[in-house]
């Protein structure tokens, strides 16, 4: 039986992009099944115009530097790598609506559901995570 991860992601640093989509083509490497809902400022990770501008925590600048030597691919970049890879993207519909977001706000592929499609895989996840 496929293992499964569920994570959730409701932070919208550059930071916490980093580690949801690391985790996740990670755990879709190595043959699990992944699931990630974007809530709150998480949405932000998925979001067309503002996945290229993330804020970097204060006083953690000079990670840009370390990021571009080190040829990290952007978050856009990862997201897409991410989907290739075959980890669905759930967007809150809740969030969105108290936003003001529709779904062609963001990347292309993503599902709009509330917590309960969410529930409904990470019931039987093997690891859930939060960021």
């Amino acid at each position: 039986m496929t293992k499964r991860v569920a994570i959730i992601a409701s932070n919208g640093g550059l930071f916490d992009a980093y580690k949801v989509f690391n985790i996740a083509t990670a755990a879709a490497a190595t043959d699990q099944e992944v699931d990630i809902f974007f809530t709150f400022e998480g949405l932000n990770l998925i979001h067309k115009e503002a996945n290229k501008q993330l804020p970097m925590p204060e006083g953690k600048e000079h990670f840009a530097d370390g990021f571009a030597k080190a040829n990290v691919p952007s978050i856009s970049e990862l997201a897409a790598i991410a989907q290739e890879m075959g980890v669905k993207f759930i967007g809150c519909q809740m969030t969105m609506d108290v936003m003001g977001l529709e779904k062609e706000d963001f990347v292309d592929g993503i599902e709009v559901g509330g917590a309960v499609t969410f529930l409904e895989f990470a019931k039987d996840a093997d690891v859930t995570l939060t960021f």
